[in-house]
């Protein structure tokens, strides 16, 4: 399994041709306390850079972007139901999507651990 970062503060982890999309930790942190998710539907398409969902704190609201192509086939309703468990579990139980990757290839852009601990320093 890898695990790879965009600069909109999304992650990802790839097993097979399947990904799990959330938000970083340092996302939800500088979100403050979520209070509401919107998720779109399973079986939505959408290709590397679209909007695919809002994440709404006390503080703003924000956009989750498309980090590669892909199809939903799964959407995680446990954090539109209780959105502040994003904040208890960004970066495990609290992932927003499952996609079937159409492009592999686009994960070789995006950035590992290291290189997004840079950018957030």
């Amino acid at each position: 399994m890898s695990t790879y970062y965009t600069e909109d503060h999304e992650w990802l982890t790839v097993e097979g041709d399947i990904a799990t999309i959330g938000i970083t930790g340092h996302a939800a942190e500088q979100l403050g306390e979520v209070v509401f998710v919107e998720l779109k539907e399973v079986g939505d398409s959408f290709d590397q850079g679209d909007e695919m969902g809002v994440v709404e704190s006390v503080k703003a609201a924000s956009e989750i972007y498309a980090p590669v192509d892909g199809e939903i086939t799964e959407a995680n309703t446990v954090i539109a139901d209780e959105p502040a468990k994003v904040n208890e579990d960004p970066e495990g139980d609290s992932w927003f999507y499952k996609i079937k990757l159409r492009d592999p290839e686009q994960l070789e852009a995006l950035m590992d651990k290291a290189a997004y601990d840079t950018l957030i320093a």
